[in-house]
């Protein structure tokens, strides 16, 4: 007997302008098309794979001491009444049912009614820079843009990568980088089928600060995102520049070792710089800058 049951994810897009459609809101850039978009999510499904640590109802109308439900174990295997182990994993519940009745006919019954109802289904996991954090099902194909809509949309922060880690079969474990902006621009390459336990991390590109004193017009706290590392020179232009009294041959870097918690400085000739003879110099997080 064949079931079916609605889902929360979307399968499949049959055009690049439902493609774009779904990156837009994940960025959020069309709240007012939500409801749409859930109507679009309310799709049967019939060819999901059992897998592991999905939750299984089983009912038999001729034998309803068989009528349980069980959790699959991680061998892919589930433990009945009377029927004892039974290996699931790989089946669709459609499949399943038959291989019931057909153990049944052979040990128990004829022509027994079985049903197999997935009440649970396996998970990823999103965390990070979206909207609602967590485990969300895998009902039939789910691909990055969609699990990422289903955990709410990326939040401002959201750095220009995510990673999707996953585990293989032989235990190795691969971390998979996808740029966020080819992503919503249209690139499906990027737009990955998930798999049962792949963990999708989003970094939230943090607000770092560094500080600026002396001879510059506007001295104290600039801020800047993670993703957009600040120079010493950015750094004195956020400031307002030098004044006229400032000394560009020896201004001072002081930065905290992130290991060892310990205070190192160091001087930069700002003449050298300026003069394209020396590299400009990344700022850290924390750091102080001080112009004489």
């Amino acid at each position: 007997m064949k079931r079916r049951r609605k889902t929360g994810s979307l399968n499949g897009f049959s055009s690049s302008v439902q493609y774009i459609t779904l990156a837009l809101f994940i960025f959020g850039i069309l709240p007012a098309a939500i409801p749409a978009l859930q109507e679009q999510q309310n799709l049967p499904v019939n060819d999901y794979k059992i897998g592991t640590k999905d939750l299984l109802e089983i009912k038999v109308f001729e034998l309803p001491e068989l009528n349980q439900t069980v959790r699959v174990a991680e061998d892919g295997s589930v433990s009945l009444s009377l029927l004892g182990k039974v290996d699931v994993a790989g089946l669709t519940a459609q499949e399943l049912e038959k291989k019931l009745a057909s153990i049944l006919d052979q040990k128990y019954t004829k022509g027994a009614h079985v049903t197999v109802f997935i009440k649970e289904y396996q998970k990823v996991t999103v965390f990070g820079a979206v909207g609602r954090a967590g485990n969300y099902e895998l009902i039939g194909t789910t691909t990055l843009l969609q699990v990422i809509a289903q955990a709410g949309g990326l939040i401002p922060e959201a750095m220009n990568e995510l990673y999707v880690f996953r585990q293989g079969k032989d235990g190795q474990k691969t971390k998979i980088t996808v740029n966020l902006k080819d992503l919503v621009d249209g690139n499906q390459d990027l737009n990955i089928d998930l798999q049962p336990n792949d963990v999708v991390s989003i970094p939230i590109d943090q607000m770092l600060i560094v500080y600026i004193y002396g001879e510059v017009k506007n001295p104290g706290a600039i801020q800047f995102r993670r993703s957009k590392r600040v120079t010493l020179l950015q750094a004195i232009a956020q400031a307002g520049g030098l004044t006229e009294w400032a000394s560009k041959s020896r201004v001072t870097v002081k930065r905290t070792d992130k290991e060892t918690g310990k205070e190192m400085q160091f001087f930069v000739n700002l003449k050298k710089i300026i003069a394209m003879k020396s590299p400009d110099i990344p700022l850290d997080d924390g750091d102080v800058i001080i112009i004489p």
